[in-house]
């Protein structure tokens, strides 16, 4: 039986070309970084040059980018290194804006920064369609609210959201109703699922910090960047060595940066082409399962939606069920993010957008990727289209036994 992926938004196979590039450094090239003998200058030269990529891809210059282990430590330095950074000049309690359908690890950083009484959080709902309004957000600050943090590309439902605009919004504040002594307003976003779709500039985006992860873009798991904007306040959450400009301690994992950055170029190289591909199989394959399956229904924005994303709720479907089924037929996808896939709640994310719970436990979400063909999403339909339509047999069957016994 052959296999049919179709999870990448959860993660993407290593692009041969990216592991070419990287092969050399685990065994061969194998100095630490931090050495100055030749072993490991050449391990530097190597990041020096995936450093240097980053910086093309963003906009950015080399002494911005710092190396993390991925988007969760990225978002986890961001937030809270501002916090710290804040606490170092001011007393007062800071206020952070985010929205309510971030990834947990920007949900949960803000949470324990509640928690332990370090700030003070709002968070903002996105309108039925999956999209935050810019006016919503303007609305939220106060005079001390200290960080913006809004995810580029909801990870779930895939819908894009308004950056750039955000971006001008947080620079007229800065120029306009902050003093030069008051801690000015930053802006940070969670970039992890929009890199290989959208135009990532950090100067057409209009933001101070961006994160984002390898393995979103066919490079290596356990690799990432922080995108830190030169003068932006910000202050170490680790201790150790002085490696990536003293923000970030730790030996570094010189394979992996190595293809993060051979993974950064070909996106560059590639993207644009690859994601025309992927839109039209997209929207060819959110037609056809509409049609064909009845009582479904596509969650999130039609429109402002990553070329890769579909999410749809199937009425009275488990999705816990439908998604073994699917697996059981070599079929991968995914009820949500792939990092809460263990648990039993609904999708945050779909509560968010007003879906009720018994709605959000019959979603799935199928992303689409490069490899993708329209073969493996028509075989994909087919079985689908059999599954949905058993386990609603089954569902409706439970039911008659319940009230056939009262």
């Amino acid at each position: 039986m052959k296999k049919i992926y179709l999870d990448y938004a959860a993660t993407t196979p290593v692009d041969k070309d990216v592991l070419k590039e990287m092969l050399p450094y685990f065994s061969e090239k194998f100095g630490n970084a931090s050495s100055i003998h030749s072993f490991g200058q050449t391990a530097q030269q190597a990041i020096d040059q995936a450093r240097a990529q980053a910086a093309k891809f963003f906009g950015a210059t080399p002494n911005e980018i710092i190396f993390t282990s991925g988007a969760t430590e990225s978002n986890n330095l961001a937030i809270k290194g501002v916090v710290k950074s804040y606490y170092t000049k001011f007393k007062t309690k800071p206020h952070i804006v985010t929205s309510a359908f971030e990834h947990h690890c920007v949900l949960d950083t803000c949470k324990a920064l509640e928690k332990e009484n370090l700030a003070e959080i709002t968070f903002v709902s996105p309108d039925k369609d999956g999209v935050i309004q810019v006016a919503d957000i303007q609305k939220a600050i106060k005079k001390n609210t200290i960080l913006i943090s809004i995810m580029y590309v909801n990870n779930e439902i895939g819908t894009v959201q308004p950056i750039a605009e955000i971006g001008k919004m947080v620079k007229m504040i800065n120029n306009g109703e902050r003093k030069e002594t008051d801690f000015q307003l930053q802006f940070h976003t969670d970039a992890t699922q929009a890199v290989n779709y959208f135009d990532c500039n950090v100067n057409k985006l209009g933001v101070h910090l961006l994160s984002m992860s390898a393995h979103k873009i066919y490079g290596p798991k356990g690799n990432g960047i922080l995108y830190i904007k030169k003068g932006t306040p910000i202050k170490k959450i680790q201790d150790g060595g002085d490696q990536e400009y003293k923000l970030r301690a730790g030996t570094q994992n010189v394979p992996g940066i190595v293809g993060l950055g051979k993974a950064l170029e070909l996106v560059m190289l590639n993207a644009k082409r690859e994601n025309v591909k992927i839109k039209n199989l997209r929207d060819y394959f959110i037609k056809k399962v509409l049609q064909e399956i009845p009582k479904t229904k596509l969650n999130g924005s039609k429109v402002k939606r990553s070329p890769n994303n579909t999410n749809f709720s199937f009425e009275d479907v488990e999705g816990e069920g439908l998604l073994l089924s699917l697996d059981m037929e070599g079929i991968a996808c995914s009820t949500g993010s792939a990092c809460s896939s263990g648990a039993l709640s609904p999708s945050h994310v779909l509560l968010a957008i007003g879906l009720k719970p018994e709605q959000a436990h019959g979603s799935l979400r199928m992303t689409l990727g490069k490899h993708t063909t329209k073969q493996e999403l028509d075989i994909t339909l087919k079985k689908l289209k059999v599954i949905v339509e058993r386990l609603r047999q089954i569902s409706g069957n439970v039911l008659s036994d319940y009230y056939s016994s009262k």
